[in-house]
């Protein structure tokens, strides 16, 4: 795993820690109590898109850039149709959180692992009501595989989200849960994106070179954001985790559940 391998328009997002110069990202300094105990977790972000940066554009970010995401099954009665990076509670099979992340992938997208460059692991973030301990995994998407969804039960599709719609500052705005988190969210290709995943997002593009001005006091109910995106809200207080042997895959760490307590 070496950060230097990433193809030049996504080198600064591989070697730079995720920052949030708005203090609008509650998401980055989650850190777990001293002493506590924890659970090891992993999310593969995974960015493709051509090697060569594109000089005319704003950080080089070519025209193809993507992102993998997976959105959960609207059926589903815990984060129904809630949008994430492929990724789960690590295995003791696996061996570190790359492996994890990959294993995970794998099994939700059908991902070809061997067509990923691994690049960098960046800081973990505490998930406190599940008591994960998460770490996001930058790679880059060097041979691209077909994917999709695995099993239809648990989710209601794989996307691979258009980078150049990120960081559209269109699509990009805070929401407010009535229990009190606000932090950063995006609008993209049909999805809300917001909670742990829209966090660390915003982290990578603020240090990617790709970041455009945005409208931070642009603040939205996350009910309505939620409503206008077809994603129904689930406003339950989040119950614990299912034990090790009954979470599939992603669960754990598709983290919003964290945000509603602040």
């Amino acid at each position: 795993m070496n950060a230097l391998d990433a193809p030049e328009w996504l080198r600064k997002a591989a070697t730079s820690t995720p920052f949030d110069p708005h203090a609008a990202n509650p998401v980055l300094d989650r850190r777990p109590p001293a002493g506590s105990r924890t659970r090891p977790a992993a999310v593969l972000v995974l960015f493709g898109g051509s090697p060569n940066a594109d000089p005319l554009v704003h950080g080089g970010l070519p025209e193809d850039a993507e992102l993998l995401l997976t959105q959960r099954a609207a059926t589903l009665r815990q984060h129904s149709g809630q949008v994430a990076f492929p990724g789960g509670a690590a295995d003791p099979e696996d061996d570190g959180p790359a492996d994890t992340a990959l294993r995970e992938a794998r099994e939700e997208t059908g991902l070809d692992p061997s067509g990923v460059r691994l690049l960098t692991t960046l800081p973990d973030i505490f998930v406190p009501v599940s008591g994960f301990d998460v770490t996001p995994v930058l790679a880059y998407w060097a041979t691209p595989s077909p994917v999709d969804v695995v099993d239809r039960r648990e989710a209601a599709r794989v996307a691979r989200v258009p980078v150049h719609e990120l960081i559209d500052p269109r699509n990009r705005f805070q929401v407010r849960h009535p229990a009190g988190y606000q932090g950063p969210a995006f609008d993209v290709s049909g999805m809300l994106v917001w909670g742990f995943t829209a966090g660390v997002l915003a982290g990578i593009l603020a240090v990617s070179g790709w970041e455009l001005p945005w409208d931070v006091d642009d603040v939205r109910d996350l009910d309505a954001a939620l409503a206008a995106a077809g994603q129904m809200p689930d406003l339950r207080p989040e119950s614990t985790v299912r034990p090790e042997s009954t979470v599939r895959p992603g669960d754990a760490v598709r983290a919003h559940e964290a945000e509603r307590h602040g």
